[in-house]
């Protein structure tokens, strides 16, 4: 019992996320994806993301770990007036960021970036959690027995 009279022991217990937490995780995962996503168009560049995923080989019937592509939708784009617009998703379903309001006029393919920063960090401070308990209750009702 000596290496344990070594060690600090204590009782802790792993902190549970709440649901809020998780879907405003989730969101800003995806968005970091729209940044990226925006940061390359503007750079002139290419994005290409890719996720990990477990696959049965065929021939061995092990399973291995591969990368594979990602496809990122552009959450923008151009409207009649010629200015830029982003409207918002959680899921496939578009978020209603205020009252009758589902997108935000960015202006210019260059402030982008910037307003992509801005929304996420309205997420991260809980402005929008009333936004996204609604767009997630959007989506659960799509998966609901009829």
């Amino acid at each position: 019992m000596t290496a344990l009279t070594k060690l600090k022991l204590v009782n802790a217990q792993a902190d549970q996320k709440t649901p809020i937490a998780i879907r405003r995780s989730k969101l800003t995962g995806k968005l970091d994806l729209q940044i990226a996503l925006a940061k390359a168009q503007t750079e002139g560049g290419v994005f290409a993301a890719t996720r990990k995923k477990t696959i049965k080989d065929s021939e061995t019937g092990l399973r291995k770990h591969v990368e594979t592509a990602l496809t990122v939708r552009p959450w923008w784009w151009t409207n009649q007036a010629g200015t830029v617009v982003l409207g918002l998703r959680y899921g496939s379903k578009p978020i209603e960021i205020a009252k009758g309001k589902n997108a935000i006029e960015v202006g210019s393919i260059d402030n982008l970036v910037d307003t992509l920063l801005a929304v996420r960090e309205a997420i991260m401070t809980g402005e929008l959690d009333a936004q996204i308990e609604a767009a997630s209750g959007a989506v659960r009702a799509g998966f609901k027995k009829k």
